[in-house]
Parts: structure tokens; C-alpha cells; sequence
């Protein structure tokens, strides 16, 4: 009998864990702003719509940085941005915590923090992932998604415990130093110098490696992609993605007290989608080499869509957990996923600046669903007009999808996954 053989650890799956951390820290400070909301509101005294504006303007400076950082990472590399995102972001968290009026917390909460976090955020990170993948590049997107999902289900609620024993202000601090700890240490790990033939096996290389380099659709330069209708496609499907999500983390929580909830089942439950999406992501991302990505990610934004109306409409806690877990299913993979078609679509030349501004229009989906949230609420006296907003855009958005055009699939042998 022959002896089964080892594969080697593939350093690339260093690459993924380490950004996927990173991608926790950011992506849960950005959207597990849920707990912060209120004793941030009592604070400094403002009104909700005011301070749902604040939020808003942060999501805004978040997108604009996206593009910036890609763009960046592109001519000085990731460790570069992720330092200066890292400096950016301690500075800014001082700054807030001894803001007393709304003028200077919107200059260090909303701008100066947001611009930092937009270089440690998935957009920063992606081009390094994808430059150590191909045989599986859908799988480490997933797996790098995770660290968004685990930003939901860990960070909102250490967030909520944390500032009931510390309060938000020390919070915010030891959050900060995290960062600066965890950045300064990946510096260590990450590399931007792959090997030239990936991941792909010795029967792979010289019969895959060239069609995935060349992309469906030929740039001479990355605005080229500005005409093209696929682009217009995946980023209608962000914006929604962006209006959605950061919906559920700034106003989910108040949301569901509102409604007669408890803090910390408001919390958990919001906690709860993240975990079951942490592993739906794994299950995707086994997946997403394997068949349709845009039948995948229109099914995401579909189901998506049911879930938000389901989660404002709830009555009882077991209700409350069903929908958190359903709506967990279907939470990870719609950013790894326009990832993955973009990159495909366009190249992996211009995926970091692509990726960028098809993340600014996330962005500023989420600032508009963050200001829907606290407008619509004093207008209304009723969180369903936003959450029933996000549930159409979010179909809306599967059905838009749905006319990205098919691409073959790349042909790979079988072999040993790592």
C-alpha cells in the first residue's frame, strides 16, 4: 500500500488568518457600533438624529478611504497602510474619548478614526489574499470573510459587556491598543511577494495559471471599468450589502430594545448571526470554486432581503434566535463574492482600486441606512420603514445580479486541498 503523502503548510493560509483578525477589529468597531449608541447619546447630550448623522458622515469618510487605501496598498504596500492605519486610528480614539461637544467628535470619531479603519479594512487586505490564491482564491475570500462575520458575532457583544463594566470611553481605549498590538505583529507575517505559481498543484500550473490571469474584460486603465455594466451591477449590489449591514449594526441593537428586548439578548441575538455566519462562510467558501458565483450571491442578497423584515417584525426570543440564525446563513460572503467576480471580470491587476470604489458606494449605502434608521424612527415612530427599505434593496440587489454574465468556470484537477 502506498504511503499517504503530506502536503506542506501553505504560508499562504498565514496570509489569511492574520487579515482575517484584522478584518474582525475593523469590521466590528465599524459595525458593532450598536452598543455604543446610547451611552454615546447620553454623553454628549444630542439628539438621535444628530448622532445617526455623525454615524452616517463616519460611514461616508469609511468609503472614501477604501479607494484611497486601495490605491495605496497598490504603490507602497500592505504593511505600509495597515501602520498607517494602525497610528491613524489610536490618535483618533484619544481624540474622541475627550471630545465633549458634537463639532470635535464628528472630527475625530467620524473622520479621522473612519479614514483609519478604511486601511485596515478587507479592501486593504483583499489584493494580499488574492495574490497567494488561485486553485482556491473563492475559499481564502471566505475564509477572510469570516473575520467580518466574527467582527459581528464576537466584538458586539464584548463591546456591550465591556462598556457596562468599563464604560464606552476605556473601551474605545483598550480597543485602540489592540489594534496598534495586533498591526505592529502582522507586519511580521504578512508578505506581498507570493509565490509565482500560488497555490496550484504541480499538474495545475501550466494548464490554469494563464487563463486566470487573463480577465474576461481587458482595461487599459482601471476607470475603463466605469462603462462596463458589470461593474455598475456588483456595486448597486454593495450599496445595498452596505445600507443593510451597516443598518443591523448601528440601529440593530437599539432596534430590537425598542421593541421590548433585553441589552444583552438584543446584543447576543445581533452576536448570533455573525457566528452562524462565521460558519456558514467555511461551507460557502468550499463552495465557491465550484459552482455559479453570481447564482451565489444573488441567492445571498434574496435571502438576505427576508430576513430583515423578519428580524423587525419578531414578537418572542425564540422567534428572535430563529431569524438570527437564518439570517446568519446567508450574512457572509456577498464582499468576498464581488471580490472574487471583479477580480475575475477585471484582473487582479486592478482589483484593489476597483474594489475600493465599488466599496465607497457600500459606504455610502450604509451612511444613508444609518440615517434612514434614526430619521425614519422619529418620523415615523417605527423602525419597519428602514428595515422594510433594506429587505427591497436587498432583493432589488439579487435580481440585479442575476444579469452579471456567466464566465466559465477554470478546470482544475483534482487534488489535495491544504
Amino acid at each position: 500500500m502506498k504511503p499517504a503523502i503530506m502536503r506542506k503548510w501553505y504560508y499562504g493560509w498565514n496570509i489569511v488568518i492574520v487579515t482575517s483578525l484584522i478584518t474582525m477589529l475593523t469590521v466590528g468597531t465599524r459595525l458593532g457600533a450598536g452598543p455604543f449608541f446610547n451611552p454615546m447619546l447620553d454623553s454628549l447630550g444630542i439628539s438621535r438624529t444628530l448622532l445617526s448623522s455623525i454615524f452616517a458622515v463616519s460611514m461616508i469618510v469609511y468609503g472614501i478611504g477604501m479607494p484611497i487605501a486601495g490605491y495605496l496598498v497598490d504603490k507602497l504596500g500592505t504593511r505600509f497602510v495597515l501602520l498607517s492605519g494602525a497610528v491613524m486610528i489610536a490618535i483618533s480614539t484619544v481624540w474622541a474619548v475627550c471630545s465633549n461637544d458634537p463639532v470635535s467628535f464628528t472630527f475625530a470619531y467620524s473622520i479621522l478614526l473612519s479614514l483609519g479603519l478604511s486601511f485596515t479594512s478587507p479592501i486593504a487586505v483583499t489584493p494580499i489574499v488574492s495574490k497567494w490564491f488561485t486553485r482556491q482564491w473563492g475559499k481564502a475570500l471566505f475564509y477572510l470573510s469570516t473575520g467580518s462575520m466574527g467582527g459581528i458575532a464576537i466584538m458586539t457583544p464584548i463591546f456591550t459587556f465591556a462598556i457596562e463594566w468599563v464604560g464606552w470611553k476605556t473601551t474605545m481605549l483598550l480597543l485602540a491598543g489592540l489594534f496598534l498590538v495586533l498591526i505592529a505583529a502582522s507586519t511580521l507575517i504578512l508578505s506581498d511577494d507570493a509565490p509565482v505559481n500560488t497555490d496550484l498543484l504541480p499538474g495545475q500550473i501550466m494548464m490554469n495559471r494563464t487563463d486566470l490571469s487573463a480577465p474576461m474584460i481587458s482595461l487599459d486603465k482601471w476607470t475603463d471599468a466605469l462603462a462596463t455594466r458589470p461593474f455598475w451591477h456588483i456595486t448597486f449590489g454593495l450599496f445595498a450589502c452596505g445600507f443593510s449591514m451597516n443598518l443591523l449594526g448601528s440601529h440593530g441593537v437599539p432596534m430590537l430594545m425598542d421593541h421590548g428586548f433585553h441589552e444583552h439578548t438584543s446584543s447576543f441575538s445581533i452576536g448570533l448571526l455573525g457566528l452562524v455566519a462565521m460558519i456558514s462562510s467555511v461551507f460557502l467558501g468550499n463552495l465557491s470554486d465550484n459552482i455559479s458565483k453570481r447564482l451565489m450571491l444573488s441567492s445571498i442578497y434574496i435571502f438576505r432581503g427576508a430576513e430583515f423584515l423578519l428580524i423587525v417584525l419578531i414578537m418572542s426570543e425564540w422567534q428572535l434566535y430563529m431569524v438570527s440564525a437564518f439570517g446568519g446563513l446567508v450574512w457572509a460572503g456577498s464582499t468576498a463574492l464581488s471580490s472574487a467576480i471583479l477580480g475575475t471580470m477585471y484582473g487582479l491587476r486592478w482589483l484593489g482600486i476597483l474594489y475600493g470604489w465599488s466599496y465607497f458606494i457600500h459606504q455610502i449605502g450604509g451612511a444613508v441606512g444609518v440615517y434612514t434608521a434614526g430619521w425614519g424612527y422619529e418620523f415615523f415612530g417605527t423602525h419597519l420603514f428602514a428595515f422594510g427599505t433594506a429587505a427591497g434593496l436587498s432583493a432589488l440587489a439579487g435580481l440585479v445580479c442575476l444579469r452579471l454574465p456567466a464566465y466559465n468556470k477554470i478546470s482544475v484537477s483534482k487534488g489535495e486541498e491544504v
